[in-house]
């Protein structure tokens, strides 16, 4: 099949009528809405059914698998347009704790996984690739953009089935986050761990259905910063979304061209051009004008198309030829990140413990929007400052996620995945000396 623009608008125009199923389905299916499952992954389970993995009925092209790899940049490049500029040494004052927690998820899911790699995975089945258990933190921890990131990395070094893998454990993470943390968060209630709410029953229906009433609490998703005179606010923030990506795609070609052995992801040069823009704008008047909520709905949208593309485009025939391994991983990856996450939460925090927890469940299995729609089930209110500290914890978070999904494939393909696995233990046992010095680690 020859693609051309029109093959796009067909492949847009299939998932757009797939999210409005997924949509409707949760609006008037009440067992999706008892597990809370987001249209995105309903339309990409339907068009994994229906599409050419499954019944081959919708006429997707056969670029599917491509998709995600572009979208993830839209979402790397607005990572930094998104966040606010604030300085080290306030992160380090105020949420030092929930730095602490937020690094270690991401050190020790990649590395105790990355271990186990070696070791149990490697005896059980020698001729796995090294890198196959880290398909672990890649869809739990990463999530589906990760997953569509470091699924073209290993493509381009060889091993094309990383993608779907990486797919497939970030949905099943995903389904894990809601399903599992609905679970926890209905025992909790029950048992009087919760702070903000004492009956899990009686979540209001807004957050079951997803719609929210003419007269129910709608919250805008920005505000017009520029004049529909000369350019819709839509269309400038976009172009700067568009900017950081494209950016982040001249990059990657220039870095290559000087240096043709050297190639950087592009979602990774997407980030850096958006962090370049960002440091520009602060210290420029642009900055005045860029609407942080317009831009995080820009990268949402991008996860949501992301999200349906990605699980559409998941070969059933390589999670068929590792059911047994990819099994054995889901199971030890869900025991490890369940004791990360309460463990190190009664280590340290000393308030509200829980809602910090069942947020860092639903972002350690599924996304940051699971462990926001989570802790708004928990915290209907938002009375605590849960979301707040997480989103200052992130920011000196962030720069060493890119790097881990960075080297993670390059690591592997040369043959020092150990190395990185060990790498990722060494600080995290860095950061948990810090945690102790600095008094944020409880007895």
């Amino acid at each position: 099949m020859t693609f051309t623009p029109w093959t796009l608008f067909t492949d847009l125009g299939i998932i757009a009528i797939l999210l409005l199923i997924g949509k409707l389905l949760r609006v008037y299916v009440k067992l999706f809405q008892k597990l809370f499952i987001p249209p995105s992954i309903i339309a990409g389970a339907l068009g994994l059914l229906l599409g050419p993995g499954g019944f081959d009925i919708l006429p997707f092209s056969n670029q599917l698998g491509v998709y995600p790899a572009v979208l993830i940049t839209f979402i790397f490049g607005a990572l930094p347009l998104s966040t606010s500029t604030v300085r080290g040494k306030d992160v380090f004052r105020g949420v030092g704790a929930t730095w602490a927690y937020s690094q270690l998820g991401i050190l020790l899911q990649w590395g105790v996984m990355g271990l186990l790699g070696f070791t149990l995975f490697r005896w059980l089945w020698p001729s796995l690739n090294d890198a196959f258990a880290i398909m672990l933190p890649t869809g739990f921890y990463g999530g589906h953009g990760t997953a569509a990131a470091i699924g073209e990395s290993f493509d381009k070094l060889g091993w094309s089935e990383a993608a779907s893998l990486g797919m497939t454990t970030s949905t099943v993470g995903v389904l894990l986050a809601i399903v599992g943390g609905l679970a926890i968060v209905k025992v909790a209630s029950q048992t009087g761990r919760t702070n903000y709410i004492a009956d899990f029953d009686n979540l209001p229906d807004e957050l079951r259905s997803g719609l929210v009433p003419p007269d129910g609490n709608r919250e805008s998703s920005g505000e017009r910063t520029t004049s529909s005179i000369s350019i819709e606010s839509l269309t400038f923030h976009f172009a700067l979304v568009l900017l950081a990506a494209f950016g982040g795609w001249i990059l990657c070609k220039g870095v290559k061209t000087v240096v043709p052995s050297l190639e950087f992801p592009v979602y990774c040069c997407s980030f850096i051009a958006g962090l370049v823009f960002k440091l520009i704008s602060d210290n420029t008047r642009i900055s005045n004008y860029i609407d942080k909520p317009t831009i995080s709905s820009i990268s949402n949208l991008s996860a949501d198309l992301l999200v349906a593309f990605g699980i559409a485009s998941i070969r059933l025939e390589v999670v068929a030829k590792y059911w047994l391994p990819l099994t054995i991983l889901l199971v030890t990856g869900t025991i490890i990140t369940f004791i990360c996450v309460f463990f190190l939460s009664r280590r340290l925090f000393r308030e509200n413990g829980f809602e910090k927890s069942i947020f860092a469940w639903g972002w350690w299995t599924g996304t940051m929007a699971m462990g926001i729609a989570l802790l708004r089930i928990s915290d209907p209110k938002q009375e605590s400052p849960t979301l707040g500290d997480f989103a200052l914890a992130y920011l000196p978070c962030a720069p060493v996620e890119i790097l881990i999904i960075s080297l993670a494939p390059i690591m592997y393909a040369a043959g020092n995945g150990l190395w990185f696995s060990i790498g990722c233990m060494v600080l995290a046992a860095l950061v948990i000396v810090l945690s102790r010095i600095l008094g944020w680690w409880k007895k």
